[in-house]
């Protein structure tokens, strides 16, 4: 809190130095301004006074002890089309310190102290303004600074800097827009850094702190502006155009039919088409404060994206015009490398901003001033060029590659689908006890092997078989349901023994069912590598479909809604979480608009083609459990893990050397470790935990209306307890960081060369009722049946530029437990927890270093084997294939 009288510190975040902050967006590194002592303070600025002089504006409160005179200067962001990009304040911005105390002779609240700011100096993106103040010996400490923004335009406030007490200045982080009064006459709060429980809300405050949250919940009517902060539900009905086209018509995910997370409410009109959907609009709303496009630097990764989707992307289709051409060679897959692609003049755009932004997909000739899209070689196959072509390979990336998250073990033999037989035909699958002895029975029995846990499997064929016969009538693209039988070698390493592709009862046929084998004849070998081609276009799918989209982006948009709505910004829930939920909405607006909307960068380059939003749900539906989604949980769920309280992290895996797994265990602790040390602190006894309205509020909202077609299943965690809060929060809090940084940041390494990670298998196996033409052509050239299987050349750079982007740490990018939040930093049993915190990220580092540097570990090292380091804490800027943010931001 703000008092006039404090004990002097002078560490930048010092456990007793106050600030004051609304929800703020800390961007950058995250740092308050440094502090510095009065004198300097003074001396800065006195060089840069603009005709006036502070004392001659002061605002007085009476008083009949001795005032204290305060100075804040106030930190204004140049942005695009903001105040500053214009003129200056004027006497437009207006502050007023609140008390937290109330006037003990009328309790009522006391009055503020009002003063309006002026222009001191100027730099290249930011502008400082000062105001004075005369705060009273009896005013009590100051709570939240009210903002009053009377220009006409909107404006970001970075900080505001209070000096004048006598233990020096006091950093108030906003990193917030405030909108204009004629917007909206509501004047904007910014608390303190003193976090509170709503029991415990100082008097002065608890009207502002229920008035606020009232603000962020809005009415639930009428189309969203840009500059409201408003936080409401939606289901997802934006991500078809049926006033377009009749075929980009897509069914509302949300409900009995299609259950799915929600997402924010925009308010738009709905189409004339049709009434259950909602009209797409050139830019989709997001609350003001989740949206910095226009502050630079900021969202370097945002714009990256953009600029890929909304420049790149169109110019690549106009340079490739036949978009179902495939590549007729692999060497002209290698040209993408080291030749590129000519683009087209890029219409509309900045080239030179746009090569600047996209350095390392855009090139220049310099002799012609043309644009060439050149993609930098993945660091997969830089290490070895046939890497996509191993067996050994194919089993190793499903437990250190792009998605780690499907491979399980075997418990039941035979295996066996679940569906419908009178629908999908027999449910028997065609690997046989024969096949697998065949492949392992110079080592033990099928039987020995599924008790002795050797026997694992990817297993897309429940999901995909519903959609096979709707897939397959959209033009370029096939489908089928899949198992993959993978046997645990005495190296530790995953041994793919067959593949079973099925097709079910369509078109008057019976279903169609083949199991493929590693062989040792060419035909056979060829009919292998064709089954496997699907086999990872179905995992590609599924990957960013379901464990990247749906698990974490999708997933969390509602727990940052009830966040919001539910938990103000002094409660000490609110600004644990806080961090983790920077840009994702964002993001996930500009993912609706051009990644997962109807005829979107998904829908045009991966299997299920219009369907793929739609699997996302019915993946939702079938396997999405809250309970599931933290990582111990979903091991033992696998079969990947038991529980072993004689093990560290208290699981004993059934695969040794699953370095997604290591890792993720090693940083879940972490996790775990500084969430248990901050609930503890801030819920000392138990029972504050259910008298907490708006923690109780913040859990039911996220159950019952963020998640609502799940709201009564049984699994949904309690919470009565800190430990419940814990595991609450510890889930959500890796949702956000190590596992989308464990499906995100590899993307371009492992899919870069997409022949190892095709998105899409566009043609049928030769073996299902081919013509005589067909099976003729695959025998005289196999390898043109593989390539013409594969994405077409528009398919796959299309897809490899987005993955480039996505794959990108900015230069601001936040890793978890790097920089300390300002509100944490004030309390000294908060900041000694976090600074055990980003210790213990420090000693991960270097185990996973000692780890990929163990021979003996062959899922992480090896020939030409790139190491396992997605669960890094820290990374430089760009494709690293490393690096923890604190959020899901790109």
């Amino acid at each position: 809190m703000l008092k006039p009288q404090l004990t002097h510190q002078s560490s930048q975040y010092s456990t007793r130095t106050p600030f004051l902050q609304l929800k703020p967006f800390i961007h950058g590194n995250g740092n308050a301004s440094l502090p510095i002592s009065r004198h300097s303070f003074q001396k800065k600025n006195k060089s840069v006074r603009v005709g006036f002089t502070p004392s001659n504006i002061k605002a007085v409160a009476s008083s009949t002890e001795r005032a204290t005179s305060v100075e804040a200067i106030v930190t204004v962001k140049k942005t695009i089309g903001g105040v500053l990009s214009e003129d200056s304040l004027g006497e437009t911005l207006q502050l007023e310190l609140v008390s937290t105390e109330l006037d003990p002779k009328t309790g009522l609240e006391k009055e503020t102290i009002k003063g309006y700011v002026h222009k001191t100096s100027q730099a290249e993106e930011e502008v400082k303004y000062e105001s004075s103040f005369e705060v009273p010996a009896e005013f009590g400490e100051v709570g939240a600074i009210l903002v009053e923004n009377e220009h006409h335009k909107e404006m970001f406030i970075k900080n505001i800097v209070l000096s004048g007490f006598s233990n020096g200045l006091v950093n108030i982080n906003c990193n917030s827009w405030v909108h204009s009064k004629k917007d909206n006459p509501q004047k904007r709060v910014f608390f303190a850094n003193k976090s509170y429980l709503p029991s415990q809300t100082a008097n002065g405050l608890r009207r502002l702190r229920e008035e606020e949250l009232k603000i962020l919940r809005g009415n639930g009517q009428g189309e969203r502006k840009t500059f409201e902060r408003v936080y409401d539900y939606d289901v997802y009905n934006d991500l078809g155009n049926p006033d377009s086209s009749a075929d980009l018509k897509r069914p509302v995910l949300g409900g009995k039919q299609h259950p799915y997370p929600r997402r924010c409410r925009t308010g738009r009109l709905r189409t004339e088409i049709d009434p259950l959907s909602e009209k797409r609009s050139s830019s989709v709303y997001v609350p003001r404060d989740e949206c910095f496009s226009e502050v630079k630097q900021l969202t370097f990764s945002a714009k990256a994206v953009y600029s890929v989707l909304h420049a790149v992307v169109p110019s690549l289709e106009t340079a490739i015009i036949n978009t179902d051409l495939g590549f007729p060679y692999f060497t002209e897959i290698d040209k993408l490398f080291n030749e590129g692609v000519n683009l087209p003049p890029l219409k509309n755009q900045n080239t030179q901003f746009l090569r600047t932004l996209l350095p390392r997909l855009l090139k220049v000739i310099s002799d012609t001033q043309e644009n060439v899209l050149k993609f930098e070689t993945p660091e997969t196959m830089d290490r070895d060029k046939f890497f996509w072509f191993r067996d050994a390979e194919f089993g190793r990336q499903t437990l250190a590659g792009l998605n780690p998250y499907s491979i399980r073990l075997i418990t039941e033999w035979p295996l066996k689908s679940k569906l419908d037989p009178k629908i999908y035909g027999p449910p028997e699958s065609a690997i046989t006890t024969k096949m697998i002895q065949k492949e392992i029975g110079g080592m033990m029995t099928v039987e020995e092997a599924i008790r002795h846990k050797k026997l694992f499997i990817l297993d897309y064929h429940d999901l995909l078989l519903p959609y096979v016969s709707k897939v397959r009538e959209i033009k370029g693209t096939t489908l089928y349901g899949s198992r993959t039988v993978f046997f645990l070698t005495p190296s530790g390493t995953l041994r793919p023994l067959a593949i079973e592709l099925t097709r079910p009862p369509m078109d008057g046929k019976p279903q169609w069912k083949e199991v493929r084998m590693p062989s040792w004849d060419a035909t056979c070998i060829w009919l292998w590598r064709l089954a496997k081609a699907h086999v990872l276009a179905h995992d590609s799918g599924y990957h960013q479909l379901v464990s990247h989209w749906l698990r974490t982006h999708c997933a969390t948009e509602p727990y940052i809604i009830a966040t919001n709505r539910q938990l103000s910004a002094v409660h000490p829930i609110y600004r644990l979480l806080h961090p983790h939920f920077r840009y994702t909405m964002e993001i996930n607006a500009l993912a609706r608009e051009a990644l997962v909307n109807a005829g979107g960068i998904i829908e045009t380059s991966f299997s299920p083609g219009k369907y793929s939003v739609e699997l996302s749900s019915a993946a939702y539906d079938l396997q999405w459990q809250f309970n599931l989604e933290a990582l111990p949980a979903d091991l033992i769920n696998r079969g990947m893990a038991v529980e072993d309280p004689t093990s560290p992290h208290g699981l004993k895996l059934t695969i040794e050397d699953y370095p997604f797994a290591n890792d993720g265990l090693l940083l879940w602790d972490n996790i775990k470790e500084w969430v248990s040390d901050y609930v503890n602190h801030y819920y000392p006894n138990p029972s504050l935990i259910e008298c907490d309205q708006e923690l109780q509020a913040w859990w039911t909202e996220i159950r019952t209306v963020g998640h609502a077609d799940k709201k009564d299943e049984p699994w949904w965690p309690v919470l009565k307890t800190p430990k419940d809060l814990i595991e609450i929060i510890t889930t959500i809090v890796w949702v956000t960081s190590g596992h989308h940084a464990a499906v995100n940041f590899g993307q371009y390494t492992y899919a870069g060369y997409f022949p190892n990670r095709p998105t899409i298998a566009r043609t049928n196996m030769p073996t299902e009722e081919p013509s005589e033409e067909f099976w003729k052509n695959f025998l005289m050239k196999p390898e043109g049946a593989l390539l013409q299987c594969f994405p077409s050349q528009i398919q796959a750079t299309r897809v490899m530029a987005v993955l480039d982007t996505l794959s990108n740490h900015s230069p601001d990018e936040e890793y978890l437990g790097d920089r300390i939040e300002p509100a944490w930093a004030e309390n000294p049993i908060i900041k000694g927890a976090f600074e055990r915190f980003n210790g213990r990220l420090l000693d991960l580092e270097g185990t996973i270093d000692e780890r990929n540097a163990n021979r003996e570990l062959r899922n992480r090292n090896g020939a030409g084997v790139v190491p396992y380091e997605l669960l890094k804490p820290f990374s430089k800027p760009g494709v690293t294939g490393k690096g923890v943010p604190y959020s899901i931001s790109i």
